[in-house]
């Protein structure tokens, strides 16, 4: 744990296995507040330990009802700190002090209608209006309340969706202030870390690019790095970031696998060696990466292939540089963490990302992910600090498998070619409607479906492209872009007529959750 002295205001999460307690820390770093979150087998005097301002417990996928579910070391409810509980962390803390939870008559999943019964400080600044949307996700709800606490907030499904003790700094909500449909949420948060807990806004990306140097210098020491480049925004900020922290110390390794997008390879090549001057290794391992996906149709294995084969070429390279290479940097970031495995609280896996549950089990090279804490937004907002060019910065987000989880299905040079070309004419479409700035992504998919067409007054049976386009904040959740017809229309028009192997073109019009914005 950090020491006092680091960052004098600061809040705990304690974790409990929501997909969305990175997103809690993110708001509350949004209000320049520095925050940590840790497993819920923290006890009372790790947490005093701490000195924290005030503690917020998670969501959680679990119910307080099971027998195994993850619980709370009662005595920190007594620490007389500011607490928010939040869905599970509420149902927790009513349990524990004596209320009754119990599986809800009507389960809310979605939007819903809080009706705030009384003015609070968590309120303060709100507009007037009693009534506002806000998101819940649970089964089970708090029947009655413990002794001393009031109830702020109703909604239909939740009879106490917003509670705080009347004496002490206990606050339980049963909606999520965190996501984006939550009408309000972020000012909530925003009361209860400045005006509950007493908060100042002193901590920023420059303080974090300041401790992150820190950290790596640390663990580092005077070994020697190679950083494995994807052409991404997240590797490219974990490169410059590195290198801002032991320079000449530091070798890129970029990975031609094949799986890379139009025009791609020489990008990287130029950013890197002129823009930056960053030493840059090219390794050619297209045919290597295309030979071990032949064949291979299943998401999940196609992603731990591609990552034993990147770290096999890493440490590799590392070998023939001749140096003291002890460390691969990787540009993780947290999405692909809870995404892939639970870290520290009960997370449910959704997939498994090539670089987190994808690597081997025994790595020759250790890990340096300086960025495993942050979303995507906070990446661009540190690789703009560290002086990376906006080309760069404002790329879309390109998974590492690269082109592998675009196609469903096998993996072939054929197909390859075919999602090549087609992602980039959407791409160039977006780009030329001016569009591609306020898009999260933007990209093809090669469906392996065929269907009956006519071209040329002949029948053709060919293959099926779809398009994705969503707008996000975080990728934590993403609603599918409404697209003007026009642009959709071009872009169908092109690809049909410019691809070879294509007689069709869809538009992927669902949001995450409950999909993913890749399809694999």
């Amino acid at each position: 744990m950090a020491p006092r002295d680091a960052h004098r205001d600061r809040v705990l999460i304690l974790d409990f296995g929501s997909q969305y307690s990175q997103l809690i820390a993110r708001r509350i770093r949004e209000q320049r507040v520095y925050c940590e979150i840790h497993p819920p087998t923290l006890d009372a005097a790790a947490v005093r330990a701490w000195n924290p301002a005030g503690i917020v417990l998670s969501g959680g996928p679990a119910s307080v009802l099971e027998d195994d579910a993850p619980d709370l070391d009662p005595a920190i409810l007594d620490l007389d700190l500011p607490i928010l509980g939040i869905c599970y962390g509420l149902q927790l803390v009513a349990r524990i002090l004596g209320g009754r939870v119990e599986p809800a008559d009507r389960r809310e999943y979605g939007p819903a209608e809080l009706v705030i019964e009384r003015s609070d400080p968590l309120f303060e600044g709100l507009s007037d209006a009693t009534r506002r949307t806000v998101w819940m996700s649970h089964g089970d709800w708090v029947r009655s309340l413990p002794p001393g606490f009031t109830v702020l907030g109703t909604s239909e499904g939740s009879p106490f969706a917003a509670v705080r003790h009347a004496e002490r700094p206990l606050y339980g909500l049963q909606f999520h202030p965190e996501v984006v449909h939550t009408d309000g949420g972020e000012r909530i948060l925003a009361n209860f870390v400045h005006g509950i807990c007493g908060c100042a806004a002193s901590w920023t990306m420059d303080a974090f690019i300041d401790e992150a140097v820190d950290k790596i210098k640390q663990q580092v020491g005077d070994d020697h790095v190679v950083c494995g480049l994807s052409g991404g925004v997240d590797s490219a900020v974990a490169a410059a970031l590195v290198h801002r922290a032991v320079g000449e110390q530091l070798t890129c390794i970029f990975v031609d696998n094949g799986l890379l997008r139009e025009a791609e390879r020489g990008e990287v090549e130029s950013v890197f060696r002129q823009a930056l001057g960053i030493p840059l290794v090219v390794s050619d391992a297209a045919a290597r990466f295309v030979q071990a996906l032949a064949g291979v149709t299943d998401p999940e294995r196609k992603r731990r292939i591609i990552g034993h084969l990147f770290i096999e070429i890493f440490e590799h390279e590392a070998e023939r540089l001749g140096s003291n290479a002890l460390h691969l940097v990787q540009g993780t970031l947290y999405p692909d963490v809870i995404e892939s495995v639970s870290v520290r609280g009960p997370a449910a896996t959704i997939k498994t990302h090539h670089n987190v549950g994808g690597l081997p089990e025994v790595m020759k090279l250790s890990l340096v992910e300086p960025l495993r804490e942050l979303f995507k937004d906070e990446v661009r907002e540190v690789g703009r600090n560290l002086g990376l060019p906006e080309t760069v910065v404002g790329r879309h987000p390109f998974p590492g498998p690269g082109l592998a989880v675009r196609i469903v299905g096998e993996i072939t040079p054929e197909r390859l070619a075919c999602l090549r070309r087609a992602d980039a004419i959407v791409t160039e479409e977006i780009r030329r409607a001016g569009l591609y700035d306020s898009l999260w992504q933007a990209f093809a998919v090669f469906l392996p479906v065929q269907s009956v067409g006519v071209m040329g007054d002949a029948r053709t049976y060919e293959n099926v492209i779809a398009v994705r386009a969503v707008n996000s904040v975080d990728a934590m959740t993403a609603d599918w872009a409404r697209l003007p017809g026009d642009v959709l229309g071009t872009i169908s028009t092109r690809i049909i007529n410019e691809v070879k192997g294509v007689n069709r073109v869809v538009y992927d019009i669902s949001s995450k959750p409950p999909s993913t914005i890749e399809w694999e």
